[in-house]
């Protein structure tokens, strides 16, 4: 059967000589691998091309979709939204690029979550649109937001009595525990506000330098290697890292 759906580019690789096999978060049907015969070749008769499935982009979709197959077909595509700056822009780009990375982590099963693609829909076209200081914030606001849709998040609990950071338990607490997974200080106070934040537009007002940015990523990173099953370091961290400096 032919369906409709929204998509989230995760992952091309290419395929024969000519083709793409895609990995696509789909608003109906979740996480699906698509084969893409021809959009690889120079033909003026072929009116897709293979930029249509760089990662990030988000895309409409007409697709055949079988419960027994691992590998789907996609009848028509095209952009659902036209990006200004994520794909010429360093920065956004790069951003862009961590974001699929941790839901290639995070999406493993093939089931809908239209609220999920919502946000994630709603966070790349703030990221395209935002500032420059908006765009330093978006790893830290996607990652401490994302989370809450997989059944695990950090509880707000801050307080001036809960001013350290239990990451195995995901609250605020106002005694350093026992293991070594916690942080506290300033930081903890900056976690609190991101939570707060319920909007990209709102990324601008947050006041983090850039060491704390790096101490803050590293932080979300080591929460979701407790919470999330088979989550791991990211190869995208470094250039972030990078862009920070």
């Amino acid at each position: 059967m032919l369906h409709k759906t929204k998509g989230l580019v995760l992952r091309a690789v290419k395929y024969g000589e000519t083709s793409l096999i895609v990995s696509i978060y789909t608003e109906m049907f979740g996480v699906q691998s698509y084969i893409i015969n021809g959009v690889r070749t120079s033909s003026l008769k072929q009116p897709y091309r293979a930029n249509l499935f760089q990662p990030a982009t988000l895309l409409d979709l007409i697709v055949y979709h079988n419960d027994r197959s691992n590998l789907q077909r996609i009848k028509e595509f095209k952009w659902c939204v036209i990006y200004n700056d994520i794909y010429r822009n360093v920065h956004k780009n790069t951003v862009a690029l961590f974001i699929t990375e941790v839901l290639q982590k995070c999406l493993t099963q093939p089931e809908a979550n239209p609220d999920l693609f919502a946000f994630i829909e709603d966070v790349f076209i703030h990221l395209d649109k935002g500032n420059t200081s908006a765009t330093a914030n978006f790893p830290l606001y996607f990652l401490a937001h994302l989370a809450q849709f997989f059944g695990f998040r950090i509880q707000d609990s801050f307080s001036d009595e809960n001013v350290i950071l239990d990451l195995q338990e995901g609250s605020f607490v106002p005694a350093r525990p026992l293991h070594q997974n916690y942080i506290e200080g300033q930081l903890c106070k900056v976690i609190s506000q991101l939570l707060k934040t319920r909007h990209p537009d709102e990324l601008f007002q947050l006041q983090i330098n850039r060491d704390q940015r790096k101490i803050l990523l590293d932080t979300f990173i080591s929460f979701y290697i407790f919470h999330h099953p088979g989550f791991s370091n990211l190869k995208s961290v470094s250039v972030l890292h990078a862009l920070y400096d």
